[in-house]
């Protein structure tokens, strides 16, 4: 799958923003006013809006143009910074008119306290018009696939919507659109809209307990009345609801697993259907890959993009036989983008060669020390050099099974070396966890996890038991010799 995302090409024209999050903690209220003390601990700036979209379509690996408009000041700057980092080719209009868009959230771990919006409407001039369509002129070919990210700031007024729509479809390319407002007439002969309930709600003047039945024919005649290939309409716990011309309704359930945060979720759906008819997908095709990415998105804090190896895990489960089982690249990858969220990540290994209630309980109390435990489990070639030529009982992929199914266990990562010295310097968690039988000097890897700002954890064993203990036991039960 990722070969075939990376020859996609995607052009997100669109409201920009810039979106900060302020982390911190709540431990008292204001004496001057009844409101939360938030005690900032660090700050974190993503791409918003248009800008979500164009991260969330070059994280699922697809190649991004951003078109859209900013003031003239060092919000701006911080914006291409970032697109640059995600390699999204940005061509933005600077305008001295306005200030760069956008939103300051402070958060409490991961409860919102307040949103501070920096915006003013953006006014394009015609001839700026004119300059928006030729830099999409330059960009639209036909294996191209154009999102307008509509936020209701001003970018895409009527006749640059349906300038670019009419552009779009002479150079042969879908066209799909995150509407906003009441008025979608200027969105007509678009290939997909892709509203959420309410806005359809609101734009068809439906009232939120509609019957199912009314809801589905008010989206038929709407999809024929727009002259629109098909209708896509997320509806949250109840997942999503495809219509079009020349199919059934189709409705696709929801794979969230766990919502922290549904903002961006729009955002995260229209990159993967755009993504899905890139790479040669029907629309029920790319509908149910941008829901399954929905499903991860939702799973985050704060404005996030869903990466292309979270998507295809998720798809095919490919890194082993559970979709906790991930590779090194995989599981360093969202380790960062659970710190950047405010998590704290908790890190045990060894061989669990026969899971014990030892075992068990290590593990669970591992996992109440932060927010995400990852497990490092030694492989075959690993225990049989440490432990001997007898060992592992069982192989790593059924250890790894057993691992995972584990409620309190995040992830688990293979590695072959002796030690996971290697890996922590792949992956640097917060917290690095050990049982009693450990002195903390003899932790391998503590150093590397100071040197990042975490810490050691020395965990006591309840019971004195072992995997060897338990072979032996078995053995002498069936009247076998211990070795």
């Amino acid at each position: 799958m990722l070969h075939e995302w990376q020859h996609v090409h995607i052009v997100v024209i669109g409201d920009v923003m810039l979106d900060r999050y302020v982390w911190g903690q709540v431990d008292r209220i204001s004496p001057e006013a009844p409101v939360p003390v938030v005690l900032a601990q660090n700050t974190t700036e993503t791409l918003g809006g248009a800008g979500n979209v164009a991260a969330n379509a070059s994280a699922l690996g697809a190649q991004v143009t951003l078109i859209g408009a900013c003031g003239r000041d060092a919000n701006k700057v911080r914006v291409e910074e970032l697109l640059a980092e995600q390699g999204i080719d940005s061509k933005l209009i600077a305008l001295e008119s306005m200030p760069t868009i956008s939103k300051t959230r402070v958060m409490a771990g991961r409860q919102q306290c307040l949103r501070i919006d920096q915006e003013d409407r953006i006014k394009l001039s015609s001839e700026q018009e004119a300059f928006v369509l030729n830099l999409a002129l330059d960009t639209l070919t036909p294996r191209t696939v154009c999102i307008l990210s509509d936020y209701g700031k001003g970018l895409l007024s009527p006749y640059l919507c349906r300038a670019l729509i009419n552009q779009a479809h002479r150079a042969s390319c879908p066209v799909l659109i995150d509407p906003k407002g009441k008025d979608w007439s200027k969105y007509q002969g678009a290939d997909c809209i892709t509203p959420n309930s309410l806005e359809f709600q609101q734009y068809a003047g439906l009232a939120s307990n509609a019957k199912e039945d009314l809801f589905i024919r008010t989206a038929q005649k709407e999809c024929s009345r727009l002259r629109l290939a098909c209708l896509l309409i997320t509806r949250g716990a109840q997942g999503m609801l495809l219509l079009g011309q020349d199919f059934h309704p189709t409705a696709i359930p929801t794979q969230a697993k766990e919502v922290f945060d549904v903002s961006g979720a729009g955002d995260t759906v229209i990159a993967g259907v755009g993504l899905g008819l890139g790479a040669g997908m029907d629309w029920e095709q790319a509908a149910r890959l941008a829901n399954t990415a929905a499903g991860i998105v939702v799973g985050k804090v704060g404005t996030q993009p869903v990466w292309a190896h979270e998507l295809e895990q998720a798809l095919n489960q490919e890194f082993g036989p559970h979709p906790k089982i991930v590779s090194w690249e995989s599981l360093a990858r969202e380790v960062i983008s659970w710190q950047q969220a405010g998590s704290t990540v908790v890190f045990t290994n060894g061989c669990f060669d026969l899971m014990h209630h030892g075992h068990i309980r290590l593990l669970q109390q591992a996992a109440t020390l932060g927010n995400r435990l990852v497990v490092g489990l030694n492989s075959d070639g690993s225990v049989r050099r440490l432990k001997g030529p007898s060992r592992p009982i069982l192989t790593h992929t059924d250890r790894a099974t057993v691992l995972a199914a584990l409620e309190c266990v995040d992830r688990v990562v293979i590695f072959d070396q002796d030690t996971p010295k290697e890996l922590l310097q792949k992956i640097r968690p917060d917290i690095l966890v050990k049982g009693g039988d450990y002195r903390e000097d003899e932790v391998v890897g503590r150093d590397i996890v100071h040197q990042a700002g975490g810490r050691g954890e020395i965990i006591p064993i309840v019971d004195n038991v072992s995997t060897s203990d338990l072979i032996q036991s078995i053995l002498r039960q069936n009247g076998l010799k211990c070795s």
